[in-house]
């Protein structure tokens, strides 16, 4: 911790980054893994990557988005894992009410990461320490470990975070900023990556210290109309406040194969898959849209999205899969090799229409009560209890490493 003085002045806040968190949920629900390497992710093999995987894991060298076969050579005796990712949205969910019983000035930035506006006079008399102390009991308490950054803006806090992991908390008092930051290699800093800071030693710039002091004119090239800002940033000047968002903006689904599809077929069959994930996960949530995208990435990892209106808001699949192959056509062309196929669904500006799950704006076609029941088996005995047809083609075909987002996709 970098104390200055035990009274806090002005504003706090925290990042909260959960530790390992898809490892650590896999362990949470197989005490035998606990202490053991496990990693989250698709199989070597079938040109799997590494999702997360645990501290124990990480000492043999293992990183996320590391090829899976390079793991497996690094790690032989590790545990692997699918992802199971309503599992850890589940625990997210918890782990976001017990911040929100602090603040509800919240911001999540992802699954597992989230920032929380806790200055003093606004909804506690606390010190901003002693709340981060209590959400990273409460959350131990739940079986993962959370790792906290505690400062007076958002870059600060975020740096913070990372200094003591896992389970660490560092408090950055307010007036503590440039001596915390000044030693800290350029990289440290959020929105620098490797270009940015080889450009910056071109210059002689290597700390954040002298990040802080350097001349406009030199941080233009690099960082062009953000200049200003970064040098802020780099003197713990970060104005910004936590963005509160509570409207999902897309819900999406993607999936990696182990071998190209090569046909029309073949893309047909993980449409069918995926859409059907995507209408699930918008039932569950009570929304429906209106906007449909479909994403390729090819063999060469190049990209194409292709997006369409539908004619109403819907959350039934049977109504997005025949849409989404009409897709196809103006993204893929005969013989292209295709590694990833996703589909998402945004939209959702006409809320009136969404939250009764059996109103006709939400299933304009196909079986609702077929689809209704079929969901209530999966919530009662889970995810595989029950398989439409459409969803056995592909089955076997991915390489474990799947994605589903409530974003950009």
């Amino acid at each position: 911790m970098q104390a200055v003085s035990d009274e806090w002045t002005g504003k706090a806040f925290l990042l909260v980054d959960l530790d390992a968190f898809f490892a650590s949920v896999e362990q949470l629900d197989h005490p035998d893994w606990r202490g053991k390497p496990v990693i989250v992710g698709g199989q070597a093999g079938k040109r799997g990557v590494v999702s997360t995987c645990s501290y124990e894991a990480r000492a043999y060298g293992v990183r996320s988005a590391m090829p899976s076969v390079t793991a497996e050579r690094l790690c032989p005796d590790a545990i692997w894992s699918s992802a199971h990712f309503d599992r850890y949205h589940e625990v997210s969910a918890q782990i976001l009410d017990i911040m929100r019983d602090e603040s509800p000035l919240l911001e999540r930035v992802s699954i597992d990461e989230a920032f929380l506006d806790i200055s003093p006079g606004r909804f506690s008399k606390e010190s901003p320490p002693q709340i981060a102390e209590r959400i990273q009991r409460r959350v131990d308490d739940l079986g993962v470990t959370c790792s906290i950054g505690c400062a007076t803006s958002k870059v600060v806090a975020k740096i913070a975070s990372f200094q003591n992991k896992p389970n660490g908390l560092t408090v950055v008092y307010p007036g503590s900023e440039p001596g915390f930051l000044a030693p800290m290699p350029c990289r440290s800093m959020p929105g620098i990556g490797s270009r940015s800071a080889q450009r910056l030693q071109e210059f002689g710039i290597t700390t954040i210290g002298e990040l802080s002091t350097a001349n406009l004119d030199v941080l233009r090239p690099i960082f062009g109309i953000n200049a200003e800002a970064m040098r802020d940033r780099a003197r713990g000047i970060d104005p910004r406040e936590v963005e509160v968002d509570t409207e999902t903006k897309s819900v999406s689904h993607e999936l990696t194969f182990s071998e190209d599809l090569t046909t029309r077929e073949e893309i047909e069959a993980a449409i069918d898959i995926l859409a059907s994930k995507v209408g699930r996960r918008l039932r569950r949530k009570d929304l429906a849209g209106h906007t449909l995208t479909l994403k390729l990435r090819y063999s060469d990892l190049s990209r194409r999205t292709a997006q369409c209106s539908l004619p109403a808001n819907t959350a039934d699949e049977t109504v997005m899969i025949p849409r989404a192959k009409e897709l196809v056509d103006t993204i893929w062309r005969t013989g292209d090799a295709v590694r990833l196929v996703g589909v998402g669904i945004s939209g959702f500006d006409d809320r009136e229409e969404q939250m009764g799950l059996f109103e006709e704006s939400v299933f304009e076609q196909g079986s609702p009560e077929i689809i209704a029941a079929a969901d209530q088996v999966r919530d009662r005995f889970g995810e595989g209890a029950v398989k439409f047809g459409r969803e056995l083609k592909m089955e076997g075909r991915g390489t474990g490493s799947a994605g589903n987002n409530d974003g950009e996709l």
